[in-house]
């Protein structure tokens, strides 16, 4: 595999993920088009990312998993985050890479498997999405 930097397996992290939970919105039963956009903001903000990172870097992630996220966290984006503090946005960054990099490996028994254990943090923890990443136990 071609070695992308942090940025742009996010980018592509990002677009898969956002896909994927669209199609758990629809899983779910939701058809309306603001039903299925309040479910992906739900799961897809930079809080609810950060918080899905901090479990799985403590939790789920590989070593080679652990080094794809600070690649994707340390890199320096070229804009300011609209709805995140930069810490946060950053935290949000490295899990968007660890998505793009298992999506371009196809490792989609390991994508599905990272997805599912991140929709079960956000259901169990929606009360601590609005917290800083480094604030969490």
């Amino acid at each position: 595999m071609i070695l992308y930097n942090g940025l742009t397996l996010a980018y592509i992290g990002d677009a898969y993920y956002e896909m994927w939970i669209r199609k758990y919105g629809l899983s779910l039963g939701f058809t309306l088009v603001n039903d299925l956009h309040n479910i992906a903001v739900k799961y897809t903000n930079a809080k609810s990312q950060a918080l899905i990172a901090r479990y799985l870097i403590e939790a789920v992630y590989t070593e080679e998993e652990i080094k794809i996220y600070k690649r994707g966290r340390n890199q320096t984006a070229t804009h300011k985050p609209k709805n995140a503090d930069v810490s946060t946005y950053n935290t949000a960054t490295g899990f968007e890479a660890v998505i793009g990099y298992l999506y371009l490996k196809d490792e989609f028994a390991r994508l599905e498997e990272i997805l599912k254990i991140a929709v079960e943090i956000v259901d169990k923890n929606a009360d601590k999405a609005s917290e800083k990443p480094e604030e969490l136990s």
